[in-house]
């Protein structure tokens, strides 16, 4: 291993960890000999690989593994030894004094329960403060984080907010403690690029306010170069280099760290060739067609209800890629559901392969689902915890009779090596699998009837950044071979330039800016569009100190 400078009176402090899960009667090591410190306002990067151990690094703090883990060693918080503590302790430190921000909200939010009363609960939980302060306090909560219209959102159940707005939800009880130190696993994952800038100047902030420490977990390496102050480099359970984060960027020394920071998509010139006719629609060779879409959510009790979408219209030709990018509840997940028939139009039309989806009845469309599919942001909710993960693979092949079974199993082994999972894993429940393994299934099973027309919504957002390579060369690979459709939803920028032909902007609902993906990203006309470009963290330390500053300048 690979040292970096380490603090010489540390507020957290790992040493040399391991982590062991019984599977089958026998122990399998998940963690092997770890050790990594904070102190006090510091912030420390762990990267790595889906699996690598970050995660289980940083849940075994709080004493948060599955009754078939054990740990040795030692975690020491101040000057207490955090193993073997017992649960009554560990509750009177859990959220008050170190708190953790999950990566799948989702999951991790109680679905029967408001989001105001859930923060309202994490504070009454270590503070005795009557419910009107308590309301209060999770108001200005959620206006710290930026849920916009926090009183109306405290009413809000998680489902009823977008990804990006459930992640703030979660981060506003994280911090509602103000706690000594912060583990964030994946806290911008669901995050668009201008929120996600807030969010790492939120947790900037608490740093020097408060003087928190903080341990993030990531696979975004803008958001390292944008925070971290040291980096910790995770391979397979073990630590392979540690060092601060100006000189990791710059003079990587292990080879695994090269592998990881090449991987990651940048926003440069190049890529697709520029449309034509033909290929974006003009010409009658359109995929999807999407003309003034409307789509309103209904007031619950007879109060007025929420138009999401305002009369949106583009064309996706075949083989054609269109990101669709913009701010957590801009309308992009609401459009790319409508799709698939999990929202209603309201008004407008969406055509798929020629046909008006939203006339057809649901016998109708039986025939037509075949044609296409949607890869879920949330791979944890979005999978059948009851189904291994080779039957989930293998459902759509099923239900729209693909083959027999044989060859539907043979298919699902090839599907798991094309997202490289392996084979033998196809047993397996998805409780079993990190979050990006399980995205990595969600694709899978998208591509599971090779479909003319591919909807992901924020498909790489849990993957590390050297799988999320492989899948973007894999999407590649696939058009070329198969030449579907795709509409591409996501906040990364790098990626969205990487991947698609073309770029669609929303903003509340409407669209704002489109066009070929250079044009858009390189030269754009609104300065909505220029403000997310601006916000957008690059993989240079250096680099990403400016556009900060630059971002702070325009966000005032």
């Amino acid at each position: 291993m690979t040292t970096g400078t380490i603090p010489s009176d540390p507020i957290l402090s790992v040493e040399r960890l391991s982590v062991d899960f019984q599977i089958a009667g026998e122990w399998t090591p998940a963690v092997k000999d770890v050790s990594f410190s904070v102190a006090k306002g510091e912030v420390v990067a762990l990267v790595g690989e889906s699996g690598s151990g970050k995660s289980v690094s940083s849940m075994s703090v709080l004493g948060l593994l599955a009754p078939n883990a054990r740990r040795h060693d030692s975690i020491r918080f101040g000057g207490t030894e955090m193993l073997g503590l017992g649960e009554e302790a560990l509750r009177a430190i859990r959220g008050r004094r170190i708190a953790m921000i999950f990566q799948e909200p989702m999951t991790a939010l109680n679905p029967v329960y408001t989001i105001g009363e859930q923060i309202i609960e994490a504070i009454q939980c270590h503070e005795p403060v009557p419910a009107a302060e308590a309301r209060a306090r999770t108001l200005e909560l959620l206006k710290k984080v930026g849920i916009p219209e926090p009183e109306r959102r405290i009413h809000s159940y998680p489902h009823q907010l977008s990804g990006g707005q459930r992640q703030r939800a979660m981060i506003a009880m994280a911090i509602s403690g103000s706690p000594e130190v912060i583990i964030a696993d994946e806290p911008t994952t669901a995050l668009d690029v201008t929120v996600q800038a807030e969010i790492l100047e939120l947790l900037r902030r608490l740093r020097e306010d408060l003087g928190s420490a903080v341990v993030i977990i990531t696979h975004d390496m803008g958001v390292v170069a944008d925070l971290a102050d040291r980096v910790v480099v995770m391979r397979q359970g073990e630590v392979v280099e540690e060092a601060p984060v100006a000189r990791l960027f710059s003079e990587p020394r292990h080879e695994y760290t090269r592998k990881l920071l090449a991987a990651v998509p940048r926003q440069e010139p190049g890529g697709h060739a520029e449309p034509d006719a033909a290929t974006t629609g003009a010409g009658g060779g359109a995929t999807l067609r999407v003309a003034d879409l409307e789509v309103e959510y209904p007031g619950r009790l007879g109060r007025k209800g929420f138009k999401a979408v305002h009369g949106v219209s583009f064309t996706i030709g075949k083989g054609r890629v269109l990101g669709l990018v913009g701010e957590s509840g801009s309308g992009k997940s609401t459009i790319g559901r409508a799709m698939v028939g999990l929202v209603r139009a309201s008004a407008g039309t969406i055509e798929i392969c020629g046909q008006d989806v939203t006339s057809l009845r649901p016998k109708e469309l039986r025939g037509l689902r075949r044609k296409y599919s949607m890869v879920f942001q949330d791979p944890g909710s979005s999978l059948n915890p009851r189904l291994s993960i080779g039957d989930s693979i293998a459902a759509p092949m099923i239900v729209n009779r693909y083959a027999d079974r044989r060859a539907v199993h043979e298919r699902v082994l090839n599907l798991l090596d094309q997202v490289e999972l392996p084979t033998s894993w196809a047993d397996r429940f998805p409780h079993e699998l990190s979050g990006g393994q399980r995205q990595r299934v969600g694709i899978a099973r998208a591509l599971a009837l090779d479909p003319e027309l591919l909807i992901a919504d924020e498909p790489t957002s849990a993957l590390d950044v050297s799988v999320q390579a492989t899948v973007l060369r894999l999407f590649q690979e696939l058009q070329d071979r198969l030449g579907f459709s795709c509409l591409f939803i996501s906040h990364d920028l790098g990626v969205v330039e990487l991947l698609s032909h073309d770029v669609a902007v929303l903003q509340h609902g409407r669209l704002v800016e489109s066009g070929p993906a250079r044009d858009v990203l390189r030269d754009p006309r609104t300065e909505y569009t220029r403000r997310l470009i601006a916000a957008a963290p690059v993989p240079d330390p250096v680099e990403q100190a400016e556009r900060r500053r630059l971002w702070r300048e325009t966000a005032r």
